[in-house]
């Protein structure tokens, strides 16, 4: 996907996540995200973070963390997330339209705001879809990288197949079912995997 094509996709994304976070109650901000110990203000906050940054912000802040990665992105998502609901749907609204990122492709910008979308959504039982060739192109992204979330390693030697756009990848045991689901469980979402089949679904569940 071209990156005129990945900004456009990006920007959709965005766009839907505020009409998501715009709609929810007091509760539902504090409720617990996918995201280990985030709520979703949390989670809201760090995608706020990521769309502000530009790479020399990104390692100025990287530095005064001690080159934690870990430490660097749960302080900053914290310290947005703090500034209030209202706050983060204002300042994520302000970047639908902008192009600016941490170093690293767009490619895992959008990557970013289609998997912590569903990290938000999926806990309070909302739904989005993001358009298939979203999905495909954070599917081709990931599946040959170990950065971060180790996306490579955690299919090795499985075959995905997805059962509603024309999308596969791999051999071995077989891992089949909607898109959206296969893209969660190649980051290691582990609550989709009841939307998967296939003799290889055991295998990726045992693969943290």
């Amino acid at each position: 996907m071209r990156s005129t094509e990945l900004w456009s996709n990006i920007h959709a994304e965005r766009a839907a996540l505020v009409e998501t976070l715009v709609s929810l109650t007091s509760d539902q901000w504090e409720s617990a995200s996918l995201c280990g110990a985030w709520s979703v203000q949390d989670v809201a906050g760090h995608l706020v973070s990521s769309a502000e940054q530009t790479p020399p912000n990104f390692l100025k802040e990287l530095a005064l963390a001690g080159f934690d990665f870990d430490k660097f992105v749960n302080r900053d998502a914290k310290r947005i997330a703090a500034t209030g609901t209202s706050e983060l749907v204002r300042r994520l609204q302000a970047r639908t339209t902008t192009t600016n990122h941490p170093p690293g492709p767009a490619s895992a910008m959008l990557g970013e705001i289609v998997v912590h979308g569903e990290d938000i959504r999926r806990p309070l039982g909302l739904s989005h879809r993001p358009s298939d060739a979203a999905l495909v192109a954070v599917a081709d992204a990931w599946k040959k990288s170990n950065l971060l979330i180790g996306t490579k390693r955690r299919i090795e030697g499985l075959r995905l197949r997805a059962t509603d756009v024309e999308w596969s990848h791999g051999d071995g045991p077989e891992v089949s079912g909607p898109m959206q689901s296969l893209v969660m469980a190649m980051t290691g979402r582990q609550e989709f995997l009841g939307d998967l089949g296939g003799d290889g679904v055991a295998l990726l569940a045992a693969r943290p």
